[in-house]
């Protein structure tokens, strides 16, 4: 079978975790022939996240470096699938919609699919502030890396095992969402975003959202004229020939 890992980063998730592990569609994976694993990273919480997580059937990796970049590190680390996919454990993306993303990165033979959640559809789902925030980011990230994205902040990926070993993403905080797909831009890999439902957060909600965004704006030219890092041999095997192409897009 084909192998998936989803990995989810957790901090004091305890009380949505339940509701996140129900959502995601093992039994529908399995008939379309993907053996699935949940990998849920706890990133140093204080309200027994791991240990929920261990009881409702997940591999628990315990990384006690607090960050949103740390988290997917350690769990990217610990992840066996041949493709990994994404999510928050704050129960706001759809992981029961990844029998039909997953369709698509195959049908489509896309190395790196990422998912647009700023759809008038999904308003009510997050503040105006954040979605002002949002698109302003988004747009920088066009400008700078013209990748055609709408939605540069999104958590929920998919991409293809090889794909993380041939990329330079630094980021530990909350910019590595827009720097691994500025990074795969970048590294010319065969990309795609589609829209997806996104949902209304359940408990706290952890965004600094002022700190938080200007660190990703600074972050965003920082990383555009960084001295790049020496990629694997391996990734020119797997890049497109003609370098970057835009974030292919559907409405």
């Amino acid at each position: 079978m084909k192998t998936l890992s989803i990995v989810i980063p957790a901090l004091n998730e305890a009380d949505n975790l339940p509701a996140v592990m129900r959502s995601v569609p093992v039994a529908a994976l399995s008939a379309r022939g993907w053996s699935t694993e949940v990998v849920v990273v706890d990133n140093a919480s204080t309200d027994g996240t791991g240990e929920v997580a261990r009881d409702l059937g997940a591999q628990v990796v315990h990384q006690p470096a607090r960050g949103y970049g740390n988290a997917y590190r350690a769990g990217f680390t610990a992840a066996t699938g041949d493709v990994i996919a994404t999510g928050d454990a704050d129960r706001t993306y759809p992981f029961d919609a990844l029998p039909g993303l997953l369709t698509a990165l195959e049908a489509l033979n896309v190395e790196f699919m990422t998912t647009n959640r700023l759809c008038r559809d999904n308003a009510a789902a997050m503040k105006r502030s954040h979605t002002f925030a949002n698109h302003v980011l988004s747009g920088v990230s066009r400008m700078l890396f013209r990748n055609g994205l709408r939605d540069s902040q999104s958590g929920m990926w998919i991409f293809r095992r090889h794909v993380w070993h041939g990329i330079d993403v630094r980021s530990g905080g909350m910019a590595f969402s827009q720097e691994i797909k500025n990074a795969v831009t970048l590294a010319g890999y065969r990309t795609l975003e589609l829209p997806i439902e996104y949902r209304k957060r359940g408990g706290e909600v952890k965004l600094n959202a002022l700190p938080d965004g200007m660190a990703n704006l600074r972050q965003l030219f920082h990383h555009r004229f960084r001295r790049p890092l020496v990629a694997p041999a391996d990734v020119a095997a797997h890049a497109q020939p003609s370098g970057a192409e835009e974030f292919g897009t559907t409405a």
